[in-house]
């Protein structure tokens, strides 16, 4: 049954991309995403047991047969992305027209087919193919919408990232092929037993391939231009199944296919764990600084994909130096990360498209919409939000406590530089968990809870009915955390040799590895949580019997001053750290004055002031010029000369003969 499921599923998504190019309205490919979507859920559901569907029976690329299967990890990543993908294409209205609609889920059907590629497919040629698949839907979906009148250049600098990464990983497959014989992803386990370079070569261009999607540095500063460019649900869709299926294509590649031993496979997880880290600090201190829904919600994708990347890197030491138990646990832990963050952020994107579509903007600042909308709408964001600010008792917590136990686990290693590289990871996760709380404290703070319009605002049952589900469902994924971890205990097995989830819970508690260590338990926290607030409900009540509830005006220096217009802004909210982080933020300021009637009466101020990008202009933007000179040189080529072009085609011929002729 889970294989027609997914059959079904694939059919619905290319029928839709069909009627999307062909259809007028849109409507029925958008009934095909959904439904697509739908039967994904159900297939994941059911092979979260440990069950590897099967399809694509007798069809090969060249002598590679083509076979596709889902692990118990694959269908967990796979599960939660497809669930906020579901809403996201059955709400998304921020297309300006009918074709941008049309092109947005002709892009999207092409998207959900490469992802769905990435995570089953296992041959290098046609996972290459799901891959470019993929991209190439992301920037149609950004292009169709025309949300952002300049959507061209951050898609060209994203695309352009993101070649550069498959060029990594086309490499990597090269090497792992050659050294196999063979390009079945079956055959690569064993196959860098040689050279020892050769695994160090291959480990970071594996990492820096896959990492121009997860956004780990330098490339995570397509995500704010990239995503500001579209719609919050397609931010849903990349921060969701893409970024999922990208970080288990690393996963799988990792530790699957490089060796377990040897200094040089130790030095590839230790630079993940750096990168990763690294990746997280800096996305979140930007994130912090965003004035934009979709901006700050990118980068904060971007943050949780460092850790997730860290916490993987932990995973390969802890297999490397002989710990199997460890090295399940960090598994695990990563995919419990992301499945509850794809929840989370999708919840929080679809709240974004709330925010635009009653205040046509997705600035961040005090428009009082959550006072003035429907009560369902605030619980759901509220739920994500908490989440992501790993706060008790959402999933965002639990994911965090868990890293936090599994890189105190790395006292177990007896490498030394392995262990200091554990150690100064939990320390700069604890700085990543502080700004991001801050970070989301801000974007609920003043971006929903704020003062502001006094008019009701209508966002529709729909909108509301979904991001309060969602939120429901972070809030269900901690909540029923002791049962839904057992699911993954295939995923540990099958890489390590040891079910990890089976010594993650102790009844309702949750324990990493041993009871006697550390313990946690969002199911209690959820019960005894309405009980605890009974005691400031009674005090408040008697208190307002005893004393009067004098309400002032706020204070202003002594003058009576309009609330809105002295509340705390989003640029003020995060001045502080701005300036405290100079040295990383590099801000600049500009300000312009307007004059009339000479030079004394000013009649405007405009003042501006950014964060500086680290990479861009000492990394990008010589790339850029480096390219276009020698596209200049090279366009000498394009002469308009017929005889000069049957020369070059000559020379070519002659070259792939010589090749053929002497090459073994």
């Amino acid at each position: 049954m889970q294989n027609e499921f997914l059959l079904a599923m694939a059919a619905l998504w290319a029928c839709s991309f069909l009627a999307a190019l062909l259809e007028s309205s849109g409507k029925l490919a958008r009934a095909g995403i959904v439904l697509g979507c739908g039967c994904g859920v159900a297939a994941c559901l059911m092979g979260l047991p440990g069950a590897t569907p099967t399809f694509l029976p007798g069809f090969s690329v060249g002598d590679t047969p083509v076979k596709f299967h889902l692990d118990a990890g694959g269908c967990w990543l796979l599960l939660f992305g497809l669930l906020t993908a579901l809403f996201a294409a059955a709400l998304n209205t921020t297309a300006a027209s009918r074709s941008a609609k049309r092109y947005w889920l002709a892009g999207l059907s092409l998207t959900l087919l490469g992802a769905l590629g990435v995570f089953g497919l296992q041959d290098a040629m046609s996972f290459l193919i799901a891959w470019e698949v993929m991209s190439v839907g992301g920037a149609a979906m950004i292009l169709g919408e025309g949300v952002s009148q300049s959507s061209g250049r951050p898609m060209l600098f994203m695309l352009s990232l993101l070649e550069v990464g498959a060029v990594a990983i086309l490499l990597a497959l090269l090497l792992l092929g050659s050294h196999a014989g063979s390009y079945a992803f079956s055959n690569l386990a064993a196959s860098l037993a040689g050279p020892a370079s050769d695994t160090l070569i291959v480990g970071l261009l594996l990492l820096f391939g896959f990492g121009a999607k997860l956004g780990v540095l330098p490339f995570y500063e397509w995500f704010p231009a990239a995503y500001g460019s579209g719609s919050g649900a397609t931010g849903v869709i990349f921060s969701g199944i893409v970024l999922n299926a990208a970080f288990y294509a690393l996963a799988r590649s990792v530790l699957e296919w490089l060796p377990r031993t040897g200094v040089w496979v130790m030095t590839v997880a230790i630079v993940m764990i750096i990168v990763g880290i690294l990746s997280a600090i800096l996305t979140i201190f930007n994130a912090f600084q965003e004035e934009d829904w979709r901006r700050l919600l990118s980068l904060s994708s971007a943050e949780n994909a460092g850790v997730a990347v860290s916490i993987l890197g932990v995973s390969l030491l802890f297999a490397i130096s002989g710990l199997p138990g460890p090295a399940g646990l960090a598994w695990i832990v990563c995919l419990l990360h992301l499945g509850g963050h794809s929840l989370a952020k999708g919840t929080l994107f679809l709240t974004a498209d709330g925010v635009y579509s009653a205040n046509n903007s997705y600035v961040i600042r005090q428009t009082g919409l959550l006072r003035n909308s429907s009560p369902f709408f605030g619980v759901g964001a509220l739920f994500a939000t908490m989440s992501l600010a790993a706060l008790p008792p959402q999933s965002g917590f639990v994911s965090e406590w868990y890293a936090f136990q599994t890189l105190f686990q790395g006292m177990q290693v007896k490498v030394i530089a392995a262990r200091l590289t554990i150690a100064l990871a939990a320390a700069g996760l604890a700085l990543v968990v502080a700004v991001a709380l801050a970070t989301f404290a801000k974007l609920f703070g003043i971006g929903l809870l704020g003062d502001g319009h006094t008019h009701p605002t209508h966002l529709g049952p729909a909108r509301c009915g979904s991001v309060f589900f969602l939120g429901l469902c972070v809030l269900g994924l901690a909540v029923g955390m002791p049962w839904w971890i057992q699911a993954l205990g295939p995923a540990s097995h099958a890489l390590f040799g040891v079910n990890a989830a089976a010594s993650m819970k102790d009844g309702w508690l949750l324990v990493p590895l041993s009871a006697h260590f550390a313990f946690i338990s969002p199911t209690k926290m959820v019960i005894a949580g309405p009980l605890l607030a009974l005691v400031p409900i009674v005090l408040f009540l008697f208190s307002r019997r005893l004393f009067r509830v004098r309400r002032v005006p706020v204070w202003s220096g002594g003058r009576r001053e309009d609330a809105r217009r002295i509340a705390t802004t989003s640029l003020a909210f995060s001045n502080a750290l701005r300036t405290f982080y100079g040295f990383i933020y590099g801000p600049t300021h500009n300000l312009e004055r307007e004059y009339d009637h000479g030079p004394y009466f000013v009649t405007r101020l405009i003042f501006n002031q950014e964060v500086a990008p680290i990479f861009g202009p000492y990394l990008f933007a010589p790339l850029t010029r480096l390219v276009r000179k020698a596209a200049d040189k090279i366009s000498g080529l394009q002469s308009g000369y017929l005889n000069f072009y049957n020369a070059l085609i000559g020379m070519l011929l002659v070259l792939i003969l010589g090749l053929a002729l002497f090459y073994k």
